[in-house]
């Protein structure tokens, strides 16, 4: 059901996934064809938001402040296996797999090579803060429009 807490929180990871895809991108090569990184790392925080933050809104601060750690974790990781998902088919649309077991081992080789290269303490800072904010956001909507 849809409250101004999962609004809030949709909202603001929305946000936070645009401003990070932003402070990620710089770090490829510079031929980079990025197509629709932004728009499905927006859309990813959105849902996050929505479903994590915002269905646990309303417990308390402490719980705000841990769920808002959490979410930008849940961010990663679920941006990171779409757009490494995506890189594969990319890559194999050229033929550059044996096989179908070789071309899903290259999701996770694809997703812990991206980690590491995203994976610089700027880019955690502000998904952190960004993401307490936005847990303590969400818990002041729930609180304010109930």
């Amino acid at each position: 059901m849809p409250d101004a807490a999962k609004l809030v929180a949709a909202f603001g990871m929305a946000v936070l996934a645009f401003v990070v895809s932003f402070m990620i991108m710089p770090l490829f090569e510079e031929d980079t064809n990025f197509g629709w990184f932004v728009q499905v790392n927006v859309v990813v925080g959105a849902l996050v938001g929505w479903m994590v933050i915002g269905s646990r809104a309303g417990r308390s601060t402490i719980s705000a402040i841990n769920v808002g750690l959490t979410a930008p974790v849940v961010l990663v990781f679920w941006g990171l296996f779409i757009q490494s998902c995506n890189e594969m088919v990319r890559i194999a649309m050229k033929n550059r797999y044996d096989g179908a077991f070789e071309a899903l081992v290259a999701i996770f080789e694809i997703g812990a090579e991206w980690a590491l290269l995203m994976s610089t303490i700027p880019i955690w800072a502000t998904l952190l803060v960004g993401g307490m904010i936005v847990g303590l956001a969400a818990e002041f909507a729930w609180r304010t429009w109930r």
